[in-house]
């Protein structure tokens, strides 16, 4: 991998990440409309270690009350009942189904679920998805026309099986084109949740799973020697600082804007990817790695 790759892959990672479109699907199309290999899964769970950076220093505030009082907690009965530990313990449930699926499904989701048409297939079906999710918001939001305006869910209001739920969705995630916030945050709107609590929890959620996948690739990356380390290193830094913007832009977005752009960008660029591969002028397979 050369430098310039590693910068436009980091931004892209940074850009997409946080955003519900898939940074996994835009490292692979990027590769694949670029002519180059694909960055692969080590690359992809890598650079998210810096983007990960990003949301502990946004949510730090947040994740430093949650880790003291989850801590506390251990010992304390008292703390047991407090809203910070209560999180602490629904971030460690939610994580479950990803850390199983993850471990259990490592050959396909570095395999078979690269192809091309998975991607298209999963960006379209999430972004129909993510928008009757955020109609069904909207109209709750504003109240329907034959029914006062329903109070949405927060966070305070979330509990284990909604925690649960939340990480079956982010389970999701692990297929290219699904996206880890796209569906969390979809699951959370089915939920009766807010954009914003939704959006808050995917994020806190994605933590664990996220730096867990990271150390988990960069062991297996320094036992077996097979990753650019300087292009990498450079690769997660652009998108720590890409992506702390685009966090930053993001939670102030949802508070008063709609979904549906997103979810337009990804039915449009699925449909394109599947007429491109469908008239052979990319293959379903272009730019996956061969080691």
């Amino acid at each position: 991998m050369s430098w310039f790759q590693s910068l436009v892959l980091g931004l892209v990672q940074g850009l997409t990440e946080f955003l519900p479109v898939s940074s996994s699907a835009h490292l692979r199309l990027t590769a694949a409309f670029s002519g180059w290999d694909d960055p692969g899964a080590a690359f992809t769970a890598i650079t998210q270690l810096g983007t990960e950076a990003a949301v502990l220093i946004y949510f730090r505030k947040d994740v430093g009350n949650i880790l003291s009082a989850w801590f506390r907690s251990l010992t304390d009965k008292a703390m047991r009942g407090n809203h910070d530990a209560r999180m602490g313990w629904l971030v460690i449930v939610g994580s479950i189904p990803i850390g199983v699926l993850g471990v259990t499904l490592k050959d396909q989701i570095e395999g078979p679920f690269r192809d091309l048409r998975v991607t298209a297939t999963m960006l379209i079906v999430m972004g129909i998805v993510l928008g009757v999710a955020d109609r069904l918001a909207a109209r709750d939001e504003a109240g329907g026309r034959h029914r006062a305006a329903k109070q949405r869910k927060v966070l305070e209001d979330l509990n284990t099986k909604d925690g649960l739920l939340f990480g079956i969705c982010q389970a999701m995630a692990l297929i290219p084109g699904v996206s880890r916030s796209g569906a969390t945050i979809s699951g959370g709107l089915f939920m009766g949740y807010s954009r914003a609590a939704a959006a808050r929890y995917s994020f806190l959620l994605a933590m664990p799973a996220v730096l867990a996948s990271g150390a988990f690739e960069l062991k297996d990356a320094a036992a077996e020697g097979h990753v650019s380390w300087g292009p990498t290193a450079f690769a997660t830094i652009i998108a720590f600082a890409v992506g702390y913007a685009v966090i930053a832009w993001f939670m102030k977005f949802i508070s008063h804007k709609s979904f549906m752009p997103f979810v337009w960008y990804r039915i449009v660029l699925g449909f394109v990817i599947i007429g491109l591969v469908g008239t052979d002028v990319l293959s379903p397979h272009a730019a996956e790695s061969s080691g």
